[in-house]
């Protein structure tokens, strides 16, 4: 999919609807504000986003990410196995939190994959990727990719259809954020 909007879908005011699923929660349990989630989703370095390969395979690698304007981003090589399932079927899942069973919060959006190619849109996200993980991550922005080096990567937003968190340890819980 590409992504003809120039850069004008901002998600940044969708409002979700949250709802604990008591069935896998303490009973104390509540939905933490939707602020408080986008904010881990702004600070997470690191996520693991999952793709479905051409014969229905489940692939799964890690990955930085940017949170900007109510959506994800992240970048690709267009012949990596990612690259390559995304241009098959846009529908994906990036994971965040930790690898603790009893202490912090793990969030899970899904959505599809959509192409960023506004030169523009492409740039302002350029210097996110910078302003977040540093001068290692510096790239050029143009002809509708991101430019590193000798390569060159694919760029992708993920407006969340639906996210999940998963609070650890007391107490435990189960939310899911459904956008409109």
């Amino acid at each position: 999919m590409v992504d003809d909007t120039a850069g004008k879908r901002n998600t940044a005011d969708r409002q979700p609807r949250a709802e604990v699923n008591t069935d896998y929660s303490e009973a104390e349990a509540v939905a933490r504000p939707w602020p408080e989630v986008a904010a881990l989703l702004e600070e997470a370095e690191l996520f693991w986003i999952s793709t479905v390969r051409p014969d229905g395979r489940p692939h799964v690698t890690p990955l930085p990410a940017v949170w900007l304007d109510g959506s994800l981003h992240f970048c690709t090589g267009a012949e990596e196995r990612k690259g390559r399932n995304l241009a098959e079927n846009p529908e994906t899942v990036l994971t965040t939190g930790n690898n603790t069973w009893d202490r912090g919060y793990d969030v899970v959006v899904e959505g599809a994959a959509v192409r960023v190619t506004d030169d523009a849109r492409l740039r302002v996200l350029a210097a996110a990727w910078e302003a977040k993980y540093g001068e290692f991550w510096h790239f050029e922005a143009h002809d509708g990719y991101f430019h590193h080096g000798r390569g060159r990567a694919v760029v992708y937003e993920v407006s969340p259809r639906t996210v999940f968190g998963f609070g650890k340890g007391s107490p435990f819980s189960q939310t899911r954020w459904r956008f409109a």
